[in-house]
């Protein structure tokens, strides 16, 4: 019987996208936790939902382990989680009922149960941790096991139903953990590592697996949601990284490695220093990244070249720095053009996180994004629509035109939940419009004969799409032309 069964309601089958793309990694979150809690005397498994077929399987865990406490612990790392969506919300749901009817006790912890508590544990859950988790986890634990007695009300972070007074109970919130080199490594005995390389190897030709060497992003963009860690940005020391990546090279020889953090070294010298380190420890691994624009410097370009940077993503958004400038993003266009430049300059791929949408936004300013896409010429891109998520300004200043759908399905829902500067329909037809003229145009740059040929069948889609768009756009001189 083990004491704590950990695990997260993301399922990569529920997310048709993502399940097509299949580059699926462990929940990192879930795996600090599992570790962190072991080394405090507990003894855990893990339940992996990522590349599970449906909660059945949570069930089954559930039956070999016979745990005393289920804890639903999502991966505060992955952006999907942060997005609360609703197919895996009802996930945790059959989950937590499933772990109830065997008798567990049910801990609830991530980005959509610090915002809607009352609505898990409503569904069953005993308990929701409020932010960060694994401390309060610790404590919850000691109490419930007669480790300590200071009571419920004493643990900071915690969100509980009072028996007694048939209301819920919220604590204050828990300071985060600032000294993440005290926190052990994740827990990756716990991951059938073997069978994430197969998947990828045999669909991509390389193995990667994830890391983080933050918690956090001390920037204000409105429309980004923040409940884990508010405005707050704590680093491992590059030490402790490179330690870590060296045991991950020596013990399941990675191809690639994914930091999934908010931003990659914000610290000053930080990278640097890295870059150093892994030639010292000989533990370089090819790896990609996420980079604020304005943090990209000719210094930081070289140190991530020389630390072994393939990719790196940036958050550009728009073209447009009036959009910019309304999303308080703190960066100008010109920071992007830059960006692109000096990460191409040292062989770096660069890739473009794109939203249309935002309030304000003409078709004007969809074309300065598309220009900007054309002459940055990045290696990759992904678009989505502005989404309003609890606990930011942009959400607070849409929230009374939300209908009742207020979270996507799965991340190809693409919905716009509340009244765009264009109809939803336009946004679905943009999408795929701007993926058509950017492949073709990659083909073109890397002479790529399958791609060129077919070309003709890219600029059609384009074409078909630029009609669609011509009548949403025609009273605002649409400007259609491909350059």
């Amino acid at each position: 019987m083990t004491q704590i069964l950990f695990g997260q309601s993301y399922y990569l089958r529920f997310d048709p996208k993502l399940w097509d793309a299949m580059m699926p990694y462990p929940p990192l979150g879930t795996l600090y936790a599992a570790s962190y809690i072991r080394s405090r005397g507990y003894d855990v498994a893990l339940f992996d939902a990522m590349l599970a077929e449906s909660e059945e399987e949570w069930a089954k865990s559930l039956d070999e382990h016979k745990p005393k406490y289920a804890v639903i612990f999502e991966d505060n790392f992955n952006y999907l989680s942060k997005m609360c969506l609703l197919r895996m919300r009802e996930a945790a749901f059959t989950m937590i009922q499933m772990a109830k009817e065997r008798g567990c006790v049910v801990i609830l912890c991530g980005a959509d149960a610090t915002d809607h508590y009352d609505q898990y544990l409503e569904r069953g859950a005993d308990y929701c941790l409020l932010g960060e988790g694994e401390e309060t986890l610790a404590e919850l634990l000691d109490q419930l096991s007669g480790q300590r007695d200071a009571g419920f009300s004493s643990i900071l972070g915690l969100a509980y139903a009072d028996e007694g007074q048939s209301s819920v109970v919220k604590n204050m919130r828990r300071p985060d953990i600032k000294e993440l080199d005290s926190l052990p490594f994740p827990a990756w005995d716990l991951v059938d590592v073997q069978k994430y390389k197969m998947l990828w190897r045999e669909r991509h030709g390389y193995f990667s697996m994830n890391m983080v060497t933050t918690r956090g992003c001390p920037y204000h963009c409105n429309w980004c949601a923040k409940p884990i860690w508010g405005q707050r940005y704590n680093s491992r020391s590059p030490e402790n990284v490179a330690a870590e990546m060296k045991w991950l090279k020596e013990n399941f020889a990675p191809d690639h490695i994914w930091f999934a953090d908010d931003i990659f070294g914000l610290k000053p010298n930080w990278v640097e220093r890295f870059a150093e380190l892994l030639h010292e420890l000989n533990a370089v691994i090819p790896f990609k990244c996420l980079k604020r624009a304005d943090l990209v410097t000719e210094k930081t370009a070289l140190a991530l070249a020389k630390a072994g940077c393939k990719t790196v993503w940036i958050g550009a958004e728009s073209g447009s720095q009036k959009i910019l400038d309304a999303m308080d993003k703190g960066d100008k266009v010109e920071d992007i053009y830059r960006a692109a430049h000096l990460l191409h300059e040292n062989k770096i791929e660069v890739g473009f996180f794109l939203q249309f949408g935002y309030p304000g936004e003409s078709w004007a300013d969809v074309q300065k994004t598309l220009k900007m896409v054309r002459e940055c010429m990045p290696d990759d891109i992904g678009i989505s629509v502005s989404y309003p998520l609890p606990g930011t300004k942009f959400f607070e200043r849409v929230k009374m035109e939300l209908g009742e759908k207020q979270n996507w399905v799965d991340s190809d829902d693409l919905a716009m939940l509340y009244r765009g500067p264009f109809p939803q329909e336009f946004y679905r037809v943009l999408h795929g419009r701007v993926h058509h003229e950017f492949r073709m145009r990659r083909a073109w740059r890397k002479r790529d004969m399958r791609g060129i040929i077919r070309s003709p069948y890219y600029l059609l889609g384009i074409l078909k799409s630029d009609l669609q768009l011509h009548r949403f756009t025609s009273t605002q001189s649409a400007d259609l032309t491909i350059r």
